[in-house]
């Protein structure tokens, strides 16, 4: 696995945060999702949503060796937002950014949930997560998005 510096940084700045949501839907989520759902996803994770949030999760700014390669947030037991700038994917940085968010939550919870993306299921389903359910949801234009909540369980071990 790579090795890296990956810190975490609250952020105070949701423009910011928009920015390399946007980035990485934009780029990714077209390859995996139909044009209602990553219209969803945009107006979800928006720069206005984002904003009002921060009283409410933990919204942080991953940096490596001062640049920044993506964003997280926390709300209670729930990773809410896992985004990683698409130059940056594959290298390992979003398992670092998860080891992260999980041992946050690890230290007042005994499980994580998280909804997860396509795009990034099969990087939970390695960390040790287990499907709790399918859910299903019209967006725009009547299309679908469809993914599974998952939980990881505290000391569960990361299956290779």
């Amino acid at each position: 696995m790579f090795e890296s510096d990956v810190e975490l940084k609250l952020s105070d700045c949701p423009e910011q945060v928009a920015a390399i949501v946007r980035e990485t839907i934009q780029k990714i989520y077209p390859h995996y999702y139909p044009s209602g759902a990553v219209l969803f996803f945009l107006d979800l994770h928006s720069e206005v949503k984002i904003k009002e949030r921060m009283s409410y999760e933990e919204i942080y700014l991953a940096m490596e060796r001062g640049n920044i390669i993506g964003t997280g947030s926390i709300r209670k037991n729930e990773i809410c937002r896992l985004f990683v700038l698409p130059e940056y994917q594959g290298k390992g940085y979003g398992s670092r950014l998860m080891d992260l968010l999980e041992a946050r939550i690890f230290e007042k919870y005994r499980k994580v949930h998280v909804d997860a993306s396509y795009p990034a299921e099969s990087m939970y389903l390695k960390r040790g997560y287990q499907i709790v359910s399918y859910e299903k949801m019209e967006t725009e234009n009547g299309d679908f998005l469809c993914y599974h909540t998952m939980e990881k369980v505290r000391g569960r071990n990361l299956s290779v």
